[in-house]
Parts: structure tokens; sequence; C-alpha cells
């Protein structure tokens, strides 16, 4: 999710990154990025690994899904979910480490 620094207007990054944060301001979808951080993850798995129920996980990966976060990946009659980036897992895994300690 690179965004060009564009002479006309230069607070298109800081915009961009505003958005960027925005999108992960949740517990559950930080969550989720910290579980794809690991590799690809189903719904049902995201549901076990956080102790939410589906509804709420989906609800969730669509906001990830609309930022452009997280990518789709049929396979068969199930999807898998994945980064598309990975610096966003270092954003998110770097402010957890940072508030346990």
């Amino acid at each position: 999710m690179t965004v060009p620094v564009h002479p006309d207007d230069p607070t298109l990054a800081l915009r961009a990154a505003s958005e960027l944060l925005r999108a992960l301001a949740s517990p559950v979808r930080m969550g989720i990025v910290r579980e794809l951080s690991t590799g690809g993850k189903r719904v049902h798995e995201l549901v076990a690994a956080l102790g939410v129920n589906q509804p709420l996980v989906s609800q969730h990966l669509r906001v990830l899904r609309t930022s452009r976060i997280v990518a789709t990946h049929r396979q068969a009659r199930e999807v898998e979910y994945t980064l598309v980036d990975e610096h966003v897992a270092h954003i998110v895994l770097d402010a957890i480490r940072h508030v346990e300690e």
C-alpha cells in the first residue's frame, strides 16, 4: 500500500497513513492481523484463535479487505485470508510489543 508523494498534495502520504491506522483501530482487527502474520487462515481458524463469533470476524475482515490490508484466496469451498503487505503485520506486532514492555 505504497502512496506516492505528489508535489501538489504533500499531505497525501499522511492521509493514507491515517486511513491505514483507522482501519487497524480495533482490537479484533489487530488480532486478525496478528494471526495472519504467521500465514493464511480461514474464518473458522480466526474465530477459534480470537475467541469471538463468526459474524464479528467476518465483519472485521470486510473492513480489512476494503482497506486492502487482507486479500482472499478461494480454496475449494473455503476462503483463505492473507495479508497483502507484511509491513502492516510489523506495525501491529510492534504496537503490541510496545504496550507489553
